[in-house]
């Protein structure tokens, strides 16, 4: 199931909040891509939404 924009941007806020958190350089960088990745996928969700 696809998930909605929100959905995506609620996922992208909590792993944001979790990076700036984190103590670990290594995890806070994955958590911040993986962050990325879901506000691409909000981008790409929008688009469609306007399509």
């Amino acid at each position: 199931m696809m998930p909605t924009v929100e959905q995506a941007l609620t996922n992208a806020a909590r792993l944001l909040e979790q990076a700036e958190i984190e103590t670990n350089l290594a995890l806070m960088e994955r958590l911040d891509e993986l962050a990325s990745s879901w506000l691409g996928m909000a981008q790409l969700l929008m688009e469609r939404e306007r399509a």
